[in-house]
């Protein structure tokens, strides 16, 4: 079971999210917060797989709250999902470490399968704000970049297959090695291309 936690001040929200998440056979909500404080206490509480956090919240914001979880809890997989796609929240909510963003108006079966990607190793994106994510890196091509050097063939390949998307176990069935080592190589890959976190490491990749 993917143990999930919902965030957002709107009850309403957090209701449809519930139901339908508790609809899937392989999704638990082991709870629910209305602002970041609380997001915090229970995540660490409860320790879910996947926190799906809202960005605009009174008190301790998404973003700020996604920063302390991750600080607690590396493990924990937060994905945001947000009425405000603009780069003014979604570059901030990266660098705090979420792993995917995905907007409200997106359709129900696209926040599940976020929540299965999510807690697979994977970055979900709505369409549109991936194209942007896609589209910035492109356009980065075309400035100077610093060469990175010493990362192996095998690096090379898991960092082609974490540009399209593919979680840890599927890189793994792709290449025929074992899920431990997929981990290991994409952290030696964070650390050489200076990407703090799997979504920064997907950017790297596609934008060259």
């Amino acid at each position: 079971m993917i143990r999930v936690l919902l965030v957002d001040d709107q009850h309403l929200i957090r209701a449809g999210l519930r139901m339908l998440c508790e609809a899937q056979p392989d999704i638990e909500v082991v709870g629910e917060a209305d602002n970041g404080r609380d997001a915090v206490t229970l995540a660490a509480r409860l320790v879910p797989d996947v926190v799906v956090m809202d960005l605009r919240m009174p008190g301790v914001d998404g973003i700020t709250a996604t920063g302390r979880i991750l600080a607690n809890r590396p493990g924990t997989r937060v994905l945001v999902l947000t009425t405000f796609g603009d780069d003014d929240h979604l570059y901030p909510a990266l660098t705090a470490g979420a792993c995917g963003f995905l907007l409200k108006d997106a359709p129900p079966a696209d926040l599940v399968d976020g929540v299965r990607r999510a807690a697979a190793g994977a970055s979900p994106f709505s369409e549109e704000v991936l194209q942007r994510l896609v589209g910035r890196a492109v356009r980065a091509r075309v400035q100077p970049r610093t060469p990175v050097t010493g990362l192996t063939a095998r690096e090379r390949d898991v960092l082609d297959l974490v540009a399209e998307g593919l979680s840890n176990t599927e890189i793994a069935d792709r290449l025929h090695i074992g899920v431990t080592t997929v981990k290991t190589h994409i952290t030696s890959l964070m650390t050489k291309t200076d990407s703090p976190n799997r979504v920064r490491l997907a950017l790297f990749a596609r934008g060259g």
